[in-house]
């Protein structure tokens, strides 16, 4: 309520900082429940982390992530969903763009699954975007945007992140 009040249209959930300091998926749940019955636009965080990853189990954790929280009770029309692998932020490592391709895909999957919906829901990927690498994910037409973290705490990084997307 307080968030709606202060004139902000959006607000992230889900974000590893969030689950590491004890957010769980009925804590999330409420969290985009009391969002969008603000209106708010809520932008919901998965990904797994290092472990998870080495031991396959991304696309497992991902599943469990959105369907423990995101229900088809939900206006699909304010939920956009940021794949953000936690191994990958602020580490400038990214996903090989063929594994980036497949979990957003699977992602959209799982989402048409809720909504019973063709159209998905935006997925964006977040996880060491920058100037220097963003050109490697603009063939990947499932990414529907980014997520920028600490680039975007400078204008110029995050105007050249823009700028290199679109050379």
């Amino acid at each position: 309520y307080m968030i709606k009040k202060s004139n902000s249209k959006y607000i992230i959930v889900g974000h590893s900082d969030n689950r590491r300091e004890g957010d769980d998926d009925l804590i999330l749940k409420n969290k985009v429940t009391h969002a969008l019955n603000n209106n708010l636009k809520v932008i919901f965080c998965v990904g797994e982390n290092k472990k998870q990853k080495l031991n396959k189990q991304t696309l497992l954790v991902l599943k469990k992530q959105i369907n423990n929280v995101l229900t088809k009770k939900f206006n699909r029309n304010n939920i956009i969903v940021a794949y953000e692998p936690i191994w990958s932020i602020g580490t400038g490592k990214i996903p090989q763009a063929l594994d980036l391709l497949k979990t957003t895909k699977y992602i959209k999957k799982i989402l048409q699954n809720i909504y019973k919906s063709k159209k998905s829901i935006p997925v964006l990927y977040g996880g060491s975007v920058d100037s220097s690498n963003v050109h490697q994910f603009k063939n990947i037409k499932e990414i529907d945007g980014f997520l920028i973290g600490g680039a975007s705490k400078s204008s110029k990084n995050f105007i050249d992140i823009i700028k290199n997307y679109y050379r």
